[in-house]
């Protein structure tokens, strides 16, 4: 799958001025956020290196080449980042490839979406192949397109993928609604001027003017997100 744009124009549910959801993946819709830090742990320690628990809050959420130069630097580990990268993404692969939990509440949210034709985006800083396998386990009929952080010249914290992805699907950015899980997501979304539902999963994030936050998505429901277009007018 690529982040081919399709035809959707800007269908939106009657009565609602909600025009587009988009979703964050790692954290958010599955439950790998973990997993990412599980993986670098390894990978640094078959290079000889520990890894300190403080440093990950600092490479949450980020795209590959922040956290892993991040890493590269603080343990002068003799790697480059090109080479980081691919151990990385394949020993995450392999992790997902033996289980891949959803988040509470992810399978009910993304049914009710498609089931109201809802235009969907899923919007990751993962790289494509990653989104690609986590898609098989989500159901890629659920998403009307998908951005990958490695198909974008700046993925998260800028606001290129969430522009891209409204863009893709006809709609406008302010009427959009943004289901995030980390202060990266958060503030690509809202520098995108989208509306934006944030369900810390790492880190703590805090109540903001236009944004929600929420502990699962078992809050969040289609009647839940166009009240967030309600509350801003």
């Amino acid at each position: 799958m690529t982040s081919t744009v399709p035809a959707l124009g800007t269908r939106t549910a009657e009565g609602s001025a909600l025009q587009a959801v988009l979703l964050d993946m790692d954290g958010t819709l599955v439950d790998t956020e973990g997993f990412w830090w599980d993986v670098e742990v390894e990978v640094f320690a078959a290079l000889g290196h520990t890894l300190d628990a403080t440093w990950r809050h600092v490479v949450v959420g980020g795209p590959m080449a922040r956290s892993a130069g991040f890493l590269i630097e603080a343990t002068g580990a003799d790697i480059t980042l090109a080479e980081l990268s691919v151990l990385l993404n394949d020993a995450f692969e392999d992790r997902i490839g033996r289980t891949l939990p959803l988040m509470p509440g992810a399978a009910r949210l993304l049914a009710e979406l498609s089931e109201y034709e809802i235009p969907t985006a899923l919007v990751s800083a993962s790289h494509r192949r990653i989104i690609d396998r986590v898609l098989s386990v989500l159901g890629p009929h659920h998403f009307a397109l998908s951005i990958a952080g490695d198909e974008v010249s700046r993925t998260k914290p800028f606001p290129d993928p969430y522009l891209l992805a409204a863009a893709g699907l006809g709609a406008d950015p302010a009427r959009c609604a943004v289901i995030e899980d980390t202060a990266t997501g958060v503030a690509a979304a809202e520098a995108a001027g989208c509306r934006v539902v944030a369900v810390p999963s790492v880190a703590p994030i805090g109540p903001a003017e236009g944004r929600t936050v929420v502990t699962s998505l078992e809050e969040v429901d289609l009647a839940f997100l166009r009240g967030l277009m309600t509350r801003m007018r």
